[in-house]
C-alpha cells in the first residue's frame, strides 16, 4: 500500500486562479443568504 501510495503522489498539481476569479468567488459567497425554515433551507442571491 506504501508503493501505492508513493507513486502517485507526484502526479497531482495544485490549481492556480486568477485574482478576479478568487473575487467573483469572494463576492458571491457575501451575497450568498440561507434560510432554514421548518427544515427546509432556502438559498436566496442577494444581489
Amino acid at each position: 500500500m506504501e508503493k501505492i501510495y508513493s507513486e502517485n503522489q507526484n502526479t497531482c498539481k495544485l490549481a492556480k486562479a486568477c485574482p478576479e476569479t478568487i473575487q467573483f468567488l469572494m463576492s458571491y459567497s457575501k451575497s450568498l443568504d440561507i434560510i432554514t425554515y421548518d427544515n427546509i433551507k432556502f438559498e436566496n442571491n442577494l444581489n
